[in-house]
């Protein structure tokens, strides 16, 4: 692709090579992540604006995944299966979220942020 495009609207996969791909992004995508053949190799660069409204828990089992906070103020609540914590990130700060474990936002203040994950094997549910 030789032209520029919104990072969230078209997320990149960094192939296992030296490959990134683009990768169309509609209102179902993370509804059917772990279905999508191509997501199934690499990692996923996304990125968010958070509002309260498209929160959701989600885990990813190939892979940890990389949060970078560029603005606002959230905490990332992480749930091992024993327990749940939060960890506050503020503008500027990362967190990376182990594998296997369920994670979701609480929004304090709306902002942006940068993912870089494994899509493979990725599940989703709410709260």
């Amino acid at each position: 692709m030789d032209q520029a495009f919104a990072l969230d609207r078209t997320y990149v996969r960094l192939a296992d090579g030296a490959a990134a791909v683009p990768i169309a992004v509609d209102k179902d995508f993370w509804r059917r992540i772990g279905e999508d053949a191509q997501l199934q190799e690499g990692r996923l660069v996304t990125f968010f604006h958070l509002d309260r409204s498209n929160m959701h828990w989600e885990m990813h089992p190939a892979g940890d995944e990389l949060l970078f906070l560029v603005s606002g103020k959230t905490a990332v609540v992480l749930d091992d299966g024993k327990a749940r914590r939060k960890v506050l990130l503020k503008a500027g700060e990362a967190l990376v979220v182990p594998r296997g474990v369920w994670h979701t936002l609480e929004i304090a203040e709306p902002g942006d942020l940068l993912a870089i994950t494994r899509g493979a094997g990725t599940e989703v549910r709410d709260d």
